[in-house]
């Protein structure tokens, strides 16, 4: 994998600044695989799709307002 399939246009207005006062009503994106179709729930949602066995992963990291530049030796 290279990083450049990591590069892709994300429109300024399209990036969260603040989150919602709301957290339940969050967007959640749900991939059905048999299917091959995605579609768009809030995240109050999210335990119509978690079924007995499943394994939920919470991160509560933040983001914070940082930029970290590389640079190659050649």
């Amino acid at each position: 994998m290279k990083t450049q399939e990591f590069d892709y246009f994300l429109p300024e207005e399209l990036i969260a600044q603040t989150p919602i006062p709301d957290r339940d009503k969050s967007r959640l994106l749900v991939v059905d695989r048999k299917q091959g179709s995605l579609s768009h729930r809030s995240f109050a949602d999210i335990l119509s799709y978690v079924e007995p066995g499943d394994v939920l992963v919470v991160n509560n990291t933040r983001v914070i307002p940082a930029r970290l530049f590389g640079r190659r030796k050649s």
